[in-house]
């Protein structure tokens, strides 16, 4: 069982930046993948960046990104704190949404059904 709690939502100014974390609990942190997912208003939750379990010693830690945040975003983790990361710069307003964090056995997943664990989400306003 792994618990998750971001932490680190707020309200920015447009081309600002915000660093959101994700504190698991369990000392099985580093065997999961992890993502962050967002859900603006009247949409589906979307997947917004995943970064991988670090067991894989041969291929290494992989990152992916959806295409909008690509350059702008960064995912990292930190398995001694139990803690996940998103980097966010160069803010939009279309960036605004509750911003939340999933963990999954297995590799990165893309679609939030493929995701176990779940946090409460934490809310990311970008004004213009």
């Amino acid at each position: 069982q792994v618990q998750l709690v971001e932490s680190g939502g707020g309200l920015v100014q447009a081309g600002g930046s915000l660093r959101l974390s994700c504190l698991a609990s369990g000392r099985t942190f580093s065997t999961y993948s992890m993502g962050w997912f967002r859900q603006a208003p009247g949409k589906e939750r979307e997947f917004v960046a995943g970064i991988s379990w670090s067991g894989i010693s041969w291929s290494g830690i992989r990152t992916t990104y959806i295409d909008s945040v690509k350059g702008r975003f960064t995912i990292s983790r930190d398995n001694a704190k139990n803690t996940v990361y998103l980097q966010m710069n160069s803010l939009k307003p279309e960036d605004t949404a509750v911003y939340y964090c999933a963990a999954r056995g297995g590799l990165i997943g893309t679609v939030p059904v493929e995701y176990q664990y779940w946090g409460q989400g934490t809310q990311l306003t970008v004004s213009s």
